[in-house]
């Protein structure tokens, strides 16, 4: 935080046999065999893994495909969506090593996410480096000199865009008690009570229910005067997982503890939601694939033999009040980058912008409602806000066009053995390789016509009992309760794997899953669970030349 000393009201950390309340995320079983689930979400997915021989033949046998792995639709949905067959996907494709298309860069370094997009030109490059100031530098509390960066808070969890997209990448959660949590937040909600809420959700016509007192979004830090909601604290234990070979991985299971309430009692049925911010590569690219591609994978999907039924979020654009498929966020929670930013904006950092005219204070906290604003008169019948359409528009251009990093290594053999077991096992019926972009209507120049290797199908999976959101009190809610639109507490949205390899020489601390627990690409695997259970003891099967070649692979991405 760079926010003037003094300023900033934040609750103490008090002794553990004193908390308030805590919830226990599910810890991995210890009773003997250990079960590992593997969903199709999550950082990386193996799910409807299959045991593969050795061999040097990296072609996939499309006949095994759809009799174990992929149905028949579902794989004729893949090949039409990236334009080629399966077998040159599986195999070595020299178009792949550009994963981002023309737009990707090749810079192997601490920067590798934070570079524009490589075919931007001249003139539009200094719109880029415009949004990168406000998405870097601190906002500060009002009133300042600095009027075009004040307003932060009353209430907030960080102060910049950076502190929780470090250089550009994903966040970790705090590795002790005495952590801050810069890099990593908690969402709320509460279960629906009356028909009309239950309708409201089922119809994408509210995100979710808010609390009445905490609202959608803890936030841990107050400017003076401005109680901070909680404290957000971490336990970590030690679970351990064997290999058919023998092999053991350790993973870690957090414990999550709320304290210091700022606003009385938190209510047992309120769900938790932990989670780490998410790499910013490529997010243009993703927003350019057409929501028809999405929506027939959903399609192949619910015909999948092997229980993959992905499906897509419905949710209300607050630009437009129009109900619209959502692709961004960890429950596919918002349609377009712009209400993505401005959503960050106003939850992250206590910001108003058109999109989100409101601070984000409850009713019931007056201290916040009272705070002094840095909103600027807008004109034209525009209401007055901190973050103003030119600001908004030069952050949305940032983030449409941070390159994905090129591939490394994508001719090694070892690598493209990895990949071999990758496409064997079916990882692909979740990561779809990939896009061929259309030229659209808009602005988006740099992404138009683009073929890109994202592994994502932006759709939504359940992933069982181990990574489901909690209550508060530590139960698991019922799969009806609604979080996020239309996603639920098991539910998470694929995330892209490009420049998943780099993840750790951008930010050594960064961590994944949903949650940051897990510290490596095989925990994060270990960890899954869900539509895949049927094959949940089949990864286990790999020996340790399989798991090098696959993990060999997914750091090539």
């Amino acid at each position: 935080m760079h926010v003037k000393k003094g300023f900033i009201s934040k609750p103490r950390p008090i002794p553990h046999s004193s908390l308030i309340s805590q919830f226990k995320t599910a810890s991995v079983g210890m009773s003997a065999p250990f079960t590992l689930s593997l969903a199709l979400v999550g950082v990386l997915s193996l799910s409807a893994c299959q045991p593969v021989k050795d061999t040097d033949d990296n072609a996939v046998n499309k006949d095994s495909l759809q009799s174990e792995v992929l149905t028949p639709e579902r794989l004729r949905t893949i090949e039409t969506l990236a334009g080629v067959p399966m077998q040159q996907l599986a195999s070595f494709d020299p178009q792949e090593i550009k994963q981002g298309g023309d737009t990707g860069i090749s810079i192997t370094s601490s920067e590798s996410y934070s570079k524009p997009s490589s075919n931007i030109t001249a003139s539009r490059k200094g719109s880029f480096f415009i949004g990168n100031a406000f998405f870097r530098q601190p906002w500060v509390i009002a009133p300042a000199s600095t009027d075009s960066r004040d307003g932060l808070g009353a209430l907030f969890n960080v102060a910049a865009c950076q502190s929780c997209h470090v250089k550009d990448g994903r966040g970790h959660a705090p590795m002790t008690a005495e952590d801050d949590a810069d890099s990593f937040l908690i969402r709320l909600a509460m279960p629906a009570t009356t028909d009309k809420q239950r309708q409201q959700l089922k119809d994408s016509l509210i995100e979710k229910v808010a609390h009445p007192m905490y609202g959608g979004q803890l936030q841990d830090r107050g400017i003076q005067g401005v109680p901070a909601e909680a404290r957000i604290a971490v336990q970590w234990t030690d679970k351990t997982v064997t290999f058919a070979d023998g092999h053991i991985e350790t993973l870690r299971a957090p414990t999550f503890n709320l304290t210091n309430p700022g606003y009385g009692a938190f209510d047992d049925e309120m769900m938790v939601s932990p989670r780490v911010a998410l790499p910013m590569i490529g997010l243009g690219l993703l927003e350019q694939i057409p929501d028809a591609d999405i929506k027939k994978q959903a399609a192949s999907n619910h015909k999948n033999s092997n229980d993959i039924k992905g499906k897509f979020n419905w949710v209300m654009d607050p630009q437009t009040g129009k109900v619209a498929l959502g692709r961004f966020g960890w429950k596919a929670g918002q349609t377009k980058l712009i209400t993505q930013n401005q959503s960050a904006f106003n939850e992250d950092m206590g910001l108003t912008s058109n999109i989100r005219p409101h601070e984000s204070c409850t009713p019931a906290q007056t201290a916040c409602k009272n705070a002094i604003t840095g909103a600027d008169e807008q004109g034209n019948g525009k209401p007055a806000v901190e973050v103003n359409d030119e600001v908004a528009k030069f952050v949305e251009f940032y983030t449409r066009n941070l390159a994905v990093p090129h591939r490394r290594n994508a001719e090694d053999k070892v690598v493209l053995a990895g990949k071999k077991r990758f496409y064997d096992m079916g990882c692909q019926s979740c990561h779809t390789p990939r896009y061929q972009l259309p030229k659209t209507a808009d602005d988006h120049l740099e992404q138009h016509g683009q073929v890109i290797y994202p592994y994502t199908d932006l759709l939504l999976h359940d992933m069982g009992d181990e990574l489901a959101d909690r209550t508060i009190a530590g139960k698991l809610p019922p799969k009806n309760w609604q979080v996020e639109f239309l996603a639920n507490s098991y539910e998470w949205r694929t995330p892209a794997l490009w420049g998943i390899g780099l993840a750790q020489t951008v930010d050594p601390q960064a961590t994944f899953l949903h949650d940051g627990r897990a510290r490596t690409l095989m925990e994060a695997v270990l960890w899954h669970g869900g539509e895949a259970k049927k094959q949940q003891q089949k990864v286990l099967m790999l020996d340790k030349q399989g798991r090098t070649e696959l993990s060999a692979f997914l750091q090539s991405l």
